[in-house]
């Protein structure tokens, strides 16, 4: 029976907490310990790594006492040695795509360790086809996409000869993050940017997963570099998040009306930031409504259940958010998903707000429908200011030591006025769901 090298040193920041201690696999060709699911990635480039289990697996002493003298510690100093700042570092948490990539961009293209392989996504410039979801039929067509960090934007073009792009997303407002599942892709990337005052969401996807992560860090990279030349004196540390951000919790749920005597409508709602909002599909190209969720201190709250005199939901967990203004009643199909949503809307209502945050919530004050939400019942307030949207994700500013705060903006006072917005300060909850009784 060979040794184990479970007493060596030098264990993976990467690895989930609950592994640290004792991790089940290692590769004895790099020299590290890694988890249940990156060994499966790890044994997919078995001329780079090869896998065995701690336990289970015969171990020779060359191999232990190889691994003792490297370990993860040592092989991230040497694998990881020219990361860019703005390169997207997976979580085991994360998608399997961008974990998968990470590992072959690591080891097995070694891009970290020679500079001149990040060229894909470092250059200022992309060009290239994605499958591109329409936003009326619902089909992936092939598009024409184009990235230029010198004008900003990122464009794409409805034929591979048109001279004018069919839209134009600039680079300030726009936000990247992967969703397989929602997109039915395995390389699914959701697109959000600002369109006359509300967000528009775009799906889109390549067949090769290289080419769609190249893709997600060049538009970090795009963002990174405006960051930087916007806000001159904050540091790396301060930009990175900034750069992109996962959405707190997906998935379905009913809601009523403002009156709350209506019936409760099964809609999909989306949790980004600050920002509640909520479509009729998950594929939706504008949400039909959004609310902003504020801080404990501001008068906002989250209850269990929903008041008694409540009728209409079909599904029996409720939740009840309240505002300084009035309660939004939610319910969810299971517990478990009702817990899930409790634990976000804590979270955010648990965070005291940063002074952006407050102009955020004061700033969306236009009432009735979305000049691109579906016209009807289901109706969406403009609200480009709240929290945690591609605007308010940009207006950074110093805030003291380790802060970003957001600056006057002409352009966001203009946005206003064109909105019919108004600010009242004896009622800051004016980020809110335009409905009538059947939305």
């Amino acid at each position: 029976m060979g040794r184990s090298p479970q007493g060596c040193v030098g264990l993976s920041d990467d690895l989930p907490p609950q592994q640290l201690a004792y991790p089940d696999w290692a590769s004895y060709t790099l020299g590290v310990f890694i988890c249940l699911s990156c060994s499966g990635i790890h044994r997919n480039i078995p001329q780079v790594s090869k896998v065995k289990s701690v336990r289970l697996d015969a171990w020779d002493d060359a191999q232990v006492e190889f691994m003792t003298s490297r370990g993860n510690h040592v092989a991230r100093a040497a694998f990881e040695s020219k990361v860019p700042p703005f390169y997207y570092r997976p979580s085991a948490s994360d998608c399997q795509l961008l974990r998968e990539q990470w590992i072959r961009a690591k080891y097995e293209r070694q891009e970290f360790t020679h500079p001149e392989r990040q060229e894909p996504y470092s250059a200022g410039y992309r060009e290239g086809f994605l499958w591109k979801r329409g936003r009326d039929n619902g089909q992936f067509l092939s598009r024409k996409f184009v990235l230029t960090e010198r004008e900003g934007a990122l464009k794409y073009f409805n034929r591979s000869d048109a001279k004018e792009p069919k839209a134009i997303m600039k680079i300030e407002h726009l936000n990247a993050t992967f969703q397989p599942a929602k997109i039915g892709h395995p390389h699914g990337l959701q697109v959000t940017y600002l369109k006359d005052n509300s967000t528009r969401n775009i799906f889109v996807y390549h067949e090769d997963g290289k080419e769609m992560v190249d893709w997600f860090n060049a538009l970090r990279a795009a963002r990174f570099h405006y960051l930087q030349v916007a806000f001159p004196g904050a540091s790396d540390a301060d930009l990175v998040p900034k750069l992109s951000r996962n959405y707190l919790q997906e998935g379905y749920m009913e809601k009523t009306g403002p009156k709350q005597t209506e019936g409760f409508r099964k809609r999909w709602f989306t949790m980004d930031d600050r920002r509640l909002m909520y479509f009729k599909d998950p594929l939706d190209a504008f949400a039909r409504g959004e609310v902003f969720i504020g801080s404990r201190e501001s008068g906002y709250t989250v209850l269990d259940g929903l008041p008694p005199s409540t009728q209409g939901h079909h599904w029996p967990h409720g939740i009840t958010i309240v505002t300084p203004e009035r309660r939004f009643l939610l319910a969810c199909e299971t517990e478990s998903e009702q817990r899930a949503w409790m634990e976000a809307f804590r979270k955010v209502v648990d965070r005291p707000m940063l002074p952006q945050e407050y102009a955020g919530e004061v700033g969306g004050a236009a009432w009735g429908p979305s000049p691109m939400a579906p016209s009807g019942p289901d109706r969406l307030a403009p609200c480009p200011f709240s929290s945690g949207s591609p605007l308010q994700a940009q207006t950074l500013a110093r805030d003291g030591p380790g802060g970003l705060r957001a600056p006057d903006s002409p352009d966001v006072a203009g946005e206003a006025a064109v909105a019919g917005g108004r600010r009242d300060s004896a009622a800051p909850d004016m980020l809110r769901w335009g409905l009538s009784a059947s939305g």
